[in-house]
């Protein structure tokens, strides 16, 4: 793959970007990617290693050296072909996706990794630039009806997988527009909402039907819908955060990270916010509670919202610079990773247990108290053990905290309570080995099957629940004869 000594030859090279001042200023998207011919000595780096660790840490399984190979080689319609065949969405993948297949690439034993996220968003642009990215609906239809809850990447993967085998589907959305949180939740910096609505347009014109402000559970029926219908997905993610029960949790101040973020996305797309409602970080100490990427993006926003500073205090002790020998290759890394919006501006700490809020006599958040942890014990098992590090108690003065720890899994109330599926030890929902619930006829795909994970999960979880919808309704169609 590649050329013969390709990784000898040619380093990586990254994406460039604006200066930090720069893009502090707007709300765009702010790399730029090689020229094609610089993506093409990209393209050679990737070696002919015979076992491609890559795809094994692909969830999706992307043929990766193959369209490597073929960008390299200057075949770059072969290539978005073969990226298309395991990947419904490069071009959000290209942009979002933490890009596990680099941490398992072979060269990055002990060299940087082949550019695989930046050669996949090339040949998912460079194919949309030449045109070569055009509607096309299935030549036959099956008859068969099928309703997806949830639009954003499971639900999309899953409805674009089932209208490809000829099924007449229809995606129910809550929100007033398409994507979950790929359009409300991830800042427009990282991925700018034309990329989402270029995809979904695409699929419209395919025979995919969007229904927006369609709360299923709430203001749609379930019974209803499953009448119409001769499979149900549901898609809704894991949508209900991880709080902290502390005192002072209720002060005004004190905000969930999706209440945040939304409510940015939602201001930028045009939406109205209620004046008494608006979280704006202008002028404020920040501190983020959560060192994952939602806790990152809530850093960037309230950069950009022109903070007075921001910190970012994670629970846990900080990952290493290098790998550990109990992290070998070709795992996850469990280094410490720097994100752009890290780079803009943002204090980190590490082992920090916030106590409790303090605020003042009008009801607005003032203070955060926390105290330092020693995570060195460990139990019978060998796991490390919380421990508080007395008289290391302190307090930071701040106007906004945001609350990015996670989630808990799938929302209860509404779908699920109508839907009476089980649930498994977690609180998600429990799915089979085709993604079938405990209810006949009702499928599952997600975060909100899986709980919290990467996008390509999500893509990954779609079109395996379209693969089970898929024979479900085939094999019912056959009963039926």
């Amino acid at each position: 793959m590649g050329e013969t000594k390709g990784f000898l030859k040619y380093s990586r090279q990254e994406y460039s970007k604006s200066p930090v001042e720069e893009r502090l200023q707007h709300w765009d998207e702010f790399t730029v990617l090689p020229t094609e011919k610089d993506m093409q000595k990209q393209g050679a780096r990737c070696m002919d290693c015979g076992v491609p660790f890559c795809q094994w840490g692909c969830p999706i399984g992307n043929i990766i050296p193959s369209w490597n190979d073929l960008v390299y080689r200057d075949k770059w319609k072969d290539a978005i072909d073969r990226l298309h065949k395991t990947n419904n969405f490069p071009e959000f993948t290209g942009r979002i996706c933490p890009a596990p297949c680099e941490n398992s690439c072979t060269l990055a034993i002990n060299n940087p990794a082949v550019t695989i996220k930046n050669i996949e968003l090339a040949t998912i642009e460079h194919a949309y630039e030449e045109g070569w990215i055009r509607p096309e609906a299935p030549k036959t239809r099956t008859g068969k009806k099928v309703a997806v809850i949830g639009s954003g990447p499971a639900g999309l993967a899953c409805a674009d997988q089932l209208n490809k085998k000829g099924h007449k589907v229809t995606v129910y959305e809550k929100n007033e527009v398409v994507g979950g949180l790929l359009t409300l939740g991830i800042p427009n910096f990282k991925l700018e909402k034309w990329v989402v609505e270029r995809r979904v347009s695409r699929m419209k014109e395919e025979g995919v039907v969007f229904k927006t402000e369609a709360n299923v559970g709430v203001n749609v029926d379930l019974k209803e819908l499953r009448a119409q219908n001769d499979a149900v997905v549901l898609c809704g993610g894991a949508e209900q955060p991880r709080d902290i029960a502390i005192p002072g949790r209720n002060l005004k101040g004190v905000y969930f990270a999706m209440q945040y973020l939304t409510q940015q996305t939602r201001k930028l797309m045009g939406g109205k916010v209620d004046p008494k409602d608006v979280i704006d970080a202008k002028g404020k100490r920040v501190v983020v509670l959560g060192g994952g990427d939602t806790g990152s993006d809530c850093v960037g926003t309230a950069n950009r919202q022109g903070a007075l500073w921001v910190k970012q205090f994670e629970l846990m002790p900080k990952p290493p610079q290098e790998r550990s020998a109990e992290n070998p290759w070709p795992e996850w890394g469990l280094v410490l990773r720097t994100s752009t919006s890290h780079e803009e501006g943002c204090e980190r700490d590490y082992s920090i247990l916030t106590k409790k809020f303090a605020g003042d006599e009008q009801g607005g958040l003032k203070t955060l108290h926390a105290v330092r942890l020693d995570w060195s014990h460990k139990d019978a098992s060998g796991r490390p053990v919380m421990k508080e590090v007395p008289g290391s108690e302190f307090a930071v003065e701040c106007d906004l905290v945001f609350l990015a720890m996670g989630f808990l899994g799938p929302v209860k109330a509404g779908l699920l309570e109508q839907a009476g599926v089980e649930l498994d030890q977690r609180g998600n929902v429990k799915a089979d080995a085709v993604k079938m619930t405990s209810v006949p006829g009702i499928f599952t795909a997600g975060d909100m099957t899986r709980g919290q994970s990467l996008v390509v999960w999500a893509i990954q979880e779609g079109r395996a629940a379209a693969d089970g919808v898929h024979d479900y309704l085939m094999s019912v169609a056959v009963k039926a004869k």
